[in-house]
């Protein structure tokens, strides 16, 4: 399969693991509209550059996935002219009362205790299945929204991963695009230059974790397709079928499906 990328993409200095989603096919020949959808993740530390190249795309929403937590953490959007920001929180796979300070300080026993044993990949699984299940509310938002006039649009959450990457999944699903195209682009978020950065705390120099922290800690910086898989799998178990779900779980009828795809297929 052949995937078209986009004619341009900035490797921005403060937004990490932007890009267009554009050129994505679909099942019935079509192709997602370059210009219309992007991702990435957190806005907060975006350059004057950043958003000056950010304004130029012509965004008409910004979708923000994070929790008040993580806005408490890395801060707020930049603002951008014009641009509706939407924040419509959904559950981080590493939620928990202080578990980004245990990373930072990295406190092996408790990471231990928390990740290891493939703990960490399972929690990972189950959070994307309880997105699925629990969050039909604000991914029916985001899809009746842009079927109205919310485009183009940016998807967000922290690292632009996991909620960016379910909700950027679950739209793609709707316009019909091939799964394994959806899962190409979900993997592009591991490649070196969009991952999310941590940092430790502590003094300066201190800042690198130990080898074996880094190994507790990569599932749950990776993009994993067993994780995406277990999405996919728990709409089909729930809903029995990828139209219902959008039908019954999303409460997206067909007109609006046939809306969402004039606006984001070419």
């Amino acid at each position: 399969m052949t995937q078209h990328a986009p004619s341009t993409e900035p490797e921005l200095s403060g937004v990490r693991n932007f890009r267009d989603v554009g050129g994505l096919p679909t099942v019935d020949g079509r192709r997602v509209r370059p210009g219309v959808l992007y991702r990435s993740g957190h806005l907060a530390h975006a350059t004057d550059e950043d958003a000056a190249f950010l304004t130029t795309l012509g965004l008409h929403t910004i979708f923000d996935f994070r929790n008040a937590a993580d806005q408490r953490l890395e801060g707020a959007d930049v603002e951008l002219p014009g641009v509706r920001n939407v924040n419509l929180p959904l559950s981080d796979p590493a939620d928990g009362a202080g578990f980004w300070e245990m990373v930072r300080e990295g406190d092996i026993e408790q990471l231990r205790t928390l990740l290891g044993e493939g703990r960490a990949a399972d929690r990972m699984i189950g959070s994307y299945r309880t997105i699925v299940t629990e969050r039909t509310a604000e991914h029916s938002h985001v899809l009746h929204a842009m079927a109205e006039d919310s485009t183009p649009a940016l998807m967000h959450c922290a690292a632009g991963k996991d909620r960016a990457g379910l909700s950027i999944a679950v739209t793609l699903l709707a316009v019909g695009v091939e799964r394994d195209a959806i899962e190409a682009d979900y993997l592009k978020s591991n490649e070196k230059h969009r991952r999310y950065k941590v940092r430790r705390s502590g003094t300066a120099g201190s800042d690198a974790y130990s080898p074996e922290i880094m190994e507790l800690l990569s599932p749950l910086f990776d993009a994993r397709a067993t994780y995406l898989n277990a999405a996919f799998d728990t709409i089909e178990q729930t809903w029995g079928s990828t139209d219902r779900y959008l039908e019954e779980g999303l409460r997206l009828t067909a007109a609006e499906r046939d809306r969402l795809r004039e606006r984001l297929l070419d």
